[in-house]
């Protein structure tokens, strides 16, 4: 009966992304802020709920390894799977913006975590340290958004992007959307968590793996969908964005609420989700675009980071 709830779900993920890009797509442009940053802010914060209520109930029942594991595991999930996948079905611009300051500034925040967490734990000052870093990245998008916008024109994706009636219908849209991957998400996890507990998983290999893929399934349909529809503004600030907030607004609410303490995690799977990070920032500079091939090497990484953990 889990699979059967299991492909329900990722209908209803569907269906929400559809409306998410759809009203998210529609608001940037009648409010002339670009796809890219509401990708990188509304999107990205829509999606990564599921991460949030997840790491934050694990910490409050004391599955500190299952918070952090969810946060990790979605950010290479995000990387290795979405943006991999995303890529391979269409090509993605990758603008100047994400090269210059959105991905180094993701690249930053998965080093600040890995030194935060060298002692297998974050204090509640530490996890005050990521909040405060989450409002002011994203205040500083929105401010340099409305700047920009004054000497620059819509870009010409930007100008294929269809307008609903009303600013109304924009929020209608973007709301509904992210209560049907919130609620499809949290589906999803919840059957899958079972029948990984049947196989036999670890709390944390469970949060890595299963749970990150779970909470993660948002950001892949809004990012899929935002690539067959050609919108790369929003398939990879969605992404870039979700990863940012993962460590400096999930951890740092999560640390809030209760301190996090856990040696399950150790510092290998910290530095991939580095690394991985600096290669998508290689790749982009070497072009002006996420190539396919480029996608499938991301999916390639992935599994064999997961057949890793599988192994030891």
């Amino acid at each position: 009966m889990e699979i059967v709830w299991l492909l329900i779900s990722l209908l209803i993920l569907y269906y929400g992304a559809e409306g998410l890009v759809f009203g998210a797509s529609s608001l940037a442009k009648r409010l002339g802020i670009s796809a890219l940053v509401i990708g990188l802010t509304i999107v990205s914060l829509g999606t990564s709920l599921p991460e949030l209520v997840v790491s934050v109930k694990a910490a409050l029942h004391g599955q500190s390894a299952l918070s952090v594991g969810n946060v990790l595991g979605s950010n290479l999930f995000n990387i290795g799977i979405i943006l991999g996948l995303s890529a391979i079905i269409y090509p993605l611009l990758a603008k100047k913006q994400l090269l210059k300051f959105d991905v180094p500034v993701m690249i930053l925040t998965s080093v600040l975590f890995l030194l935060l967490f060298l002692d297998s734990r974050i204090s509640r000052i530490e996890a005050l340290l990521l909040t405060l870093l989450f409002l002011t990245y994203t205040i500083y998008l929105l401010v340099s958004s409305k700047k920009s916008k004054k000497s620059k024109s819509n870009t010409d994706q930007d100008d294929d992007i269809k307008l609903t009636k009303h600013w109304s219908l924009d929020i209608i849209f973007i709301v509904v959307g992210l209560i049907a991957l919130v609620y499809g998400s949290d589906l999803l996890v919840v059957n899958a968590i079972i029948i990984a507990e049947r196989l036999g998983m670890s709390e944390a290999m469970i949060g890595l793996t299963i749970v990150a893929a779970g909470t993660s399934m948002p950001e892949l349909a809004t990012s899929v969908v935002a690539a067959i529809k050609k919108r790369s503004d929003i398939a990879i600030g969605n992404i870039v964005g979700s990863n940012i907030f993962n460590i400096l607004l999930i951890l740092g609410v999560t640390g809030l609420v209760h301190p996090i303490s856990t040696p399950q995690i150790n510092y290998i799977d910290s530095l991939v989700v580095v690394a991985i990070g600096i290669l998508l920032w290689l790749f982009m500079k070497k072009s002006a675009s996420i190539r396919r091939w480029q996608g499938a090497t991301f999916l390639v990484l992935y599994v064999l980071y997961i057949v890793f953990k599988l192994s030891v």
